[in-house]
């Protein structure tokens, strides 16, 4: 059976890219997604970079009814699982959503799943399921302990999914922990553009940066990092759409659950960053430090290892490449492109 593959969360930043990846491979996908953070334009300007209009469906990952009628539709290979709400401070403020949108939509996920032949699975996860102070650089066997209602419920759909791999061998499935996906692709059609107020560090730059916003909150200053301010694993989000197709391959011929860190390995501030996105859009980024946030860590970056030894992947894209491509896009937004 050749492959086709189902994504969840497919119109948004991390997902849209993947699709690209998909796309170059030559791979059939589906995108599922509900467009609660993410915009109908999209798939447009995706169409515009792969050259065909892809199959959408507009929907969401909770609805047991819809996954069993796509599933049904088409026989799909595997799934690439994206879908999820995913800012760490508003997850303080509605713990149930997050754990309703990210555990439960899972659950519903895997059954639909389990109803059918598809039995391959790459879950996005996040680094936040980390404990906070656990020694950097995190590999894959550092101490779990989350530290937000974000951070718990990827972790909880990660246990539920080792505990479904131990109950049944037929099960291929891959956790990826990924860092801070930032940068755009190449052609400044796709970017990340959530709605409202961004709650991610670079898109807040880039409107900065083009005057849609006043000045750049930086949320605490009293860290003990190199400046002060957070450091987190910056990688570029073509590398870790590349990552999730590399770890899907990886499954074809590993069975069983296969947990991975995708991080280029290098901490950076949030003052680092700063100069970084200053010198590649030639454009002075006003901040303001501020109290820290709930639930933030005061730095985290990936020992990469395992990924590039087990999937045959690493990071190619420097931070330069992240904040050109990040401000190629932004500009484009900003000009109504």
């Amino acid at each position: 059976m050749s492959d086709r593959v189902l994504v969840t969360g497919g119109a948004g930043f991390i997902g849209s890219h993947a699709c690209v990846a998909l796309a170059e491979a030559k791979i059939p996908f589906v995108i599922l997604d509900n467009f609660s953070n993410s915009h109908h334009g999209v798939i447009e300007r995706l169409a515009r970079i792969i050259g065909f209009r892809p199959e959408v469906v507009d929907g969401d990952v909770r609805d047991r009814l819809l996954l069993e009628s796509l599933f049904a539709r088409w026989p799909f290979t595997a799934v690439i699982h994206f879908a999820g709400l995913k800012a760490v401070g508003e997850s303080v403020e509605k713990p149930v959503e997050y754990y309703d949108n990210n555990f439960v939509g899972t659950v519903r996920l895997v059954e639909a799943m389990r109803a059918t032949r598809c039995r391959t699975l790459v879950f996005s996860s996040s680094a936040t399921v980390y404990r906070a102070s656990t020694i950097m650089p995190l590999r894959e066997d550092s101490a779990l302990a989350a530290t937000s209602p974000y951070g718990r419920s990827k972790l909880m759909v990660e246990e539920m999914l080792r505990d479904l791999g131990a109950a049944d061998s037929d099960w291929r499935i891959a956790l990826l922990r990924y860092f801070n996906p930032i940068g755009a692709h190449s052609s400044g059609l796709i970017g990340e553009d959530p709605r409202g107020i961004p709650n991610n560090l670079l898109p807040y730059i880039g409107r900065v940066a083009t005057g849609q916003l006043p000045h750049l909150k930086v949320f605490g200053g009293d860290y003990p990092t190199v400046d002060g301010t957070g450091v987190r694993d910056y990688i570029h989000v073509v590398d870790l759409a590349a990552g999730h197709l590399a770890a899907m391959n990886r499954l074809k011929t590993r069975p069983g659950c296969l947990t991975a860190n995708l991080g280029t390995g290098t901490g950076t501030s949030v003052l680092q960053m700063i100069r970084a996105f200053e010198a590649a859009s030639g454009r002075a980024i006003p901040y303001e430090i501020g109290d820290r946030r709930p639930g933030d860590l005061a730095e985290y970056w990936a020992d990469p290892s395992f990924a590039r030894r087990e999937l045959g992947w690493h990071a190619r894209l420097t931070l330069g490449d992240m904040c050109e491509d990040a401000w190629r896009w932004q500009e484009r937004q900003a000009h109504g492109q």
